[in-house]
């Protein structure tokens, strides 16, 4: 649980900031499987503020959309699978739903939106690719007052230790 308070302050460069998000999640894990459940609100006259765009701490915070809007509420439920638990250790399965509503949008209607992401992820074990992974992600993001997406991706990564 968490909770983060945002207000201007110095010399107003980038505008009024008048934001309180509100989130929290409960997990529970058993033998690989693990379901999340979450909820985030919205509090003031605007946005999440963010700088140069960045990836929030917040709850609900997808790929695609970031469910931080202007008195939104938002939903959230997850599902991810660990495959060592049946002998494929780096092996990830997740997914995940979003939903928001209450979105004030200033066009004289309550905005809504919802996001749902599938990943696949591995991670090479060992050999001269260990630490290497792909993942897999496919999202599909609706909203009545922004853009709707459909987007495949492919990350890959590399993982070494320093020390």
């Amino acid at each position: 649980m968490a909770q983060y308070d945002a207000v201007e302050d110095g010399d107003h460069l980038i505008g009024k900031v008048d934001n309180r998000a509100l989130y929290g999640t409960l997990g529970v894990a058993r033998s690989g499987h693990a379901v999340t459940v979450g909820y985030q609100r919205m509090y003031g006259d605007t946005a999440f503020p963010r700088v140069f765009a960045n990836i929030a701490p917040l709850a609900n915070e997808l790929p695609t959309y970031d469910f931080s809007s202007q008195d939104e509420v938002s939903y959230q439920v997850r599902y991810d699978y660990d495959f060592a638990a049946v002998g494929v250790p780096g092996l990830l399965f997740s997914t995940r739903y979003v939903v928001g509503n209450n979105v004030e949008t200033g066009r004289g209607y309550e905005g809504k939106d919802s996001e749902r992401d599938i990943d696949m992820s591995y991670v090479f074990q060992s050999g001269p690719v260990k630490g290497f992974g792909i993942r897999l992600r496919d999202a599909v993001a609706r909203s009545n007052y922004r853009t709707d997406i459909d987007e495949y991706r492919v990350v890959l990564s590399y993982t070494w230790k320093l020390l």
